[in-house]
């Protein structure tokens, strides 16, 4: 059987495993979407950094012409050409660091359109000082018109930044609000557990006082049943001391019963009249050994028989003496009858009966016979 405790505390724990899961899950949420936060705050500055780097490549650029149309030094117009072709590779960067911003991407491809247009306008220039001399160059840049070109492009390159800026504004406020929201994740998870924690120390320790009182009922059942054990004992030791009395003393009675039965068995043995022991019904149920000597009847002949298979009254009226004598249970003496023998012979007898009683209830009768001796022998 499970322990009580586990199952109270179980699910406790199952819930904190659950919180921490959670929480776990949202940290590594955090942390995947704070890192990508952190590359888009890298490329937002890495677009505004490229940005920056073209407009100081046209400007550089622009300053060079215009060093190499005054002085005619090779060295100003390979600065020129060095800052055109640094404008094209910050160029070309820029448009692969916003190809998957449609709207930042749009306002590159403006700019290096101006960024193209200006580059072949200097390239022009740098072929007129080339070729055509002083007249050509002051031609071609009074056709600049005061450098429109450049402040086109320096603006939209602003406006590139300000788009820049505001999806960075945008990315801050979103990992701001996200790092507050793991804040409060982590908090109430942390919250949360502790109270479970106190939750489940609380069951254990309401387990355990239930364990303590159960413990002390159980040791106080005990003590009552030992005491009541030890009572009984006593008495089962006292009941038994009383029974080996009894029993010693219901021994000493039987063994006196036995002998005084062998002494009775012996004197009725030894009695030379007849004696007969009869059922209620006057039935033989038992006779001494006389009865064989003097009728030639074994005792397995006799017993089970009615008295009147030997012994016959001499008359209706003294049958019917021995019968309500029985049923009257009181005794008579010498009702004169006669003795039949195993021949077939009779002899006058005498017959005495003494009712058997067991309390109040007659249960049969003890018959002695008397022969009459002096009377002529059996007759057929």
């Amino acid at each position: 059987m499970r322990d009580k405790v586990v199952t109270r505390v179980l699910p406790v724990f199952l819930l904190i495993a659950a919180i921490i899961v959670c929480v776990a899950v949202a940290a590594v949420h955090n942390i995947n979407r704070s890192v990508t936060g952190s590359d888009w705050v890298n490329h937002t500055h890495s677009v505004i950094l490229e940005a920056e780097a073209l407009k100081s490549d046209v400007y550089l650029a622009d300053g060079a012409l215009h060093t190499f149309v005054l002085t005619g030094n090779p060295r100003d117009e390979s600065a020129c050409a060095s800052a055109l072709a640094d404008a094209d590779e910050d160029l070309e960067i820029t448009k692969a660091l916003t190809r998957n911003e449609p709207a930042q991407a749009q306002q590159v491809a403006d700019i290096g359109g101006m960024v193209g247009a200006r580059s072949a306008f200097l390239n022009g220039i740098m072929s007129s000082r080339s070729t055509g001399g002083p007249d050509a160059v002051r031609k071609a840049l009074s056709d600049d018109a005061g450098g429109a070109a450049l402040h086109r492009i320096k603006g939209a390159i602003e406006r590139l930044k300000n788009s820049e800026l505001e999806l960075l504004t945008e990315r801050d406020k979103a990992s701001y609000l996200q790092a507050q929201t793991m804040r409060y994740t982590v908090w109430i998870g942390v919250v949360l557990d502790v109270l479970l924690l106190a939750a489940s120390g609380w069951l254990i320790q309401d387990d355990i006082n239930a364990r303590r009182r159960l413990a002390g009922a159980l040791q106080d059942a005990n003590e009552k049943l030992e005491a009541k054990v030890k009572e009984r004992t006593a008495e089962l030791e006292a009941s038994n001391a009383r029974l080996t009395a009894e029993n010693l003393e219901r021994l000493w009675t039987n063994q006196a019963l036995e002998h005084q039965l062998r002494y009775n068995n012996l004197i009725v043995e030894s009695v030379s009249d007849l004696v007969f022991v009869l059922t209620k019904a006057l039935n033989i149920s038992r006779l001494n050994p006389a009865v064989t000597e003097e009728t030639g009847f074994s005792a397995t002949e006799l017993v089970g028989q009615p008295l009147s298979r030997v012994v016959r009254a001499a008359s209706r009226t003294s049958e019917d003496a021995l019968a309500e004598a029985l049923g009257a249970s009181r005794q008579l003496r010498d009702c004169p009858g006669l003795l039949e023998d195993k021949r077939g012979g009779t002899r006058p007898a005498y017959a005495s009966i003494v009712p058997l009683r067991d309390r109040d209830k007659v249960v049969g009768a003890v018959v002695t016979v008397r022969v009459d001796r002096q009377a002529p022998g059996p007759q057929k």
